[in-house]
């Protein structure tokens, strides 16, 4: 087994991965840095498979890390995109109230925005008509002009040339297999890793291998399959990605419209649990061990949770096309259903549950001490935050441990 030392190594190459070497690299000039990814290269999972969304930061709680990171995120993948020449589109979002219901929420969603920092706007039915004349509203809506469209694997490469451009060892072909901590050693493909820190990014198995190490005793990752169905049609013609109110009690955003940074429109997401931390399509990487456990779970938080339960029986109806259609029908005024004909890539979410509580766990999580590190919940918005958001976790988990 070929031996490999480095001072810091980095277990995924996702967008948290890549953007923790960069800020690594700029800290620490002479450190060796290796990241192994158990796949050929970036984008094979959650980062590659994002909606594309920079979030501007108004949904999260104004004390949380997701509040306290996404707008500036935001801010900086912006330039970043600009200064590198990629594909972003700066068209901005509106959230609209289906009901009298809703605005509450809608007033609650503003304070949050201003709380974190963030331009938006409550506006009235006639000026979302002069922001986006097809949006559907009852009586108010939010406008976010800082929320933009990027392509999640462009900037991923972009990324991937920068580190190989500055030394960073990137080993592709490399999966986890086990560690020693005692040893603060990694074997993964066919080589053993000896770092003076691990830090573990490892998306939809980072729960697993955090218990390697002695953490993540409280938490376990139950995977959600995400789907779009994409427009392929020429009567619908939106300017502005258009979101409904959520469901402030779970993590997920509802069925929304997404202009993509080439223009073309998509609905969804579904946030289906699914049964197996790969299960993209059919029975493709079915894994036994992986389905039984994450019934085990999936049965526990149905029959515990009540919040969980309702939000698994409207989920599952989005399976049905039709049903998919009808909610993205209630956000706007003119809709073309025939031109929904397509599938998209689907993605999956790596979301925590807290065993102690059995409930979805809505911020980032980071457990760690002197020799390794565990980024455990990086979910959505974790790729619009992940600049900031790392450089935070090196301060407080490299620096200062």
């Amino acid at each position: 087994m070929k031996e490999v030392n480095c001072d810091f190594l980095i277990i995924g190459a996702g967008i948290i991965g890549l953007s923790l070497a960069k800020n690594l690299r700029e800290l620490f000039p002479e450190k060796k840095i290796c990241i192994i990814e158990k796949e050929q290269n970036v984008g094979y999972h959650a980062s590659g498979r994002n909606s594309g969304v920079l979030h501007a930061g108004f949904y999260y709680y104004p004390d949380s890390l997701k509040a306290r990171f996404t707008r500036q995120g935001n801010e900086e993948l912006t330039q970043y995109c600009l200064s590198r020449g990629l594909k972003i589109n700066r068209c901005g979002k509106v959230v609209v109230a289906r009901s009298e219901r809703e605005i509450d929420t809608l007033f609650e969603l503003k304070n949050r925005g201003e709380r974190n920092g963030v331009k938006i706007y409550l506006i009235t039915e006639k000026e979302l008509y002069e922001i986006e004349p097809n949006a559907k509203t009852c009586q108010y809506a939010l406008w976010s002009p800082n929320t933009s469209t990027v392509d999640p694997s462009e900037i991923l490469r972009s990324l991937l040339e920068e580190l190989k451009n500055k030394n960073v060892e990137i080993f592709f072909n490399t999966p986890y297999r086990r560690a020693v901590p005692e040893d603060n050693r990694v074997e993964a493909g066919n080589s053993a890793f000896h770092a003076e820190k691990i830090i573990n990014v490892a998306g939809l198995y980072a729960d697993k291998i955090a218990r390697d190490f002695g953490f993540a005793e409280n938490y376990v990752l139950i995977p959600f399959k995400g789907m779009y169905l994409e427009y392929k049609g020429f009567k619908l013609s939106l300017k502005r990605n258009i979101y409904p109110v959520p469901n402030l009690n779970n993590p997920f955003l509802g069925v929304h419209f997404t202009i993509k940074v080439d223009g073309s429109i998509k609905i969804g997401p579904t946030a289906t649990p699914c049964f197996w931390r790969e299960n993209y399509r059919g029975l493709s990487g079915f894994n036994i061990a992986e389905a039984m456990e994450i019934l085990k779970w999936d049965i526990k938080l149905f029959l515990k949770n009540k919040n969980f339960r309702m939000t698994a029986l409207d989920e599952v109806k989005k399976y049905l096309r039709s049903h998919m259609l009808r909610e993205a029908a209630k956000l706007v005024k003119i809709f073309d259903p025939e031109g929904f004909t397509q599938w998209g890539i689907p993605g999956i979410r790596a979301q925590l549950i807290d065993i102690r509580t059995l409930q979805l766990v809505h911020d980032f999580v980071v457990e760690g001490d002197e020799r390794s590190i565990h980024i455990l919940n990086a979910v959505s918005p974790a790729f619009t935050a992940s600049f900031p958001f790392t450089r935070f976790v090196v301060q407080e988990y490299i620096i200062k441990k």
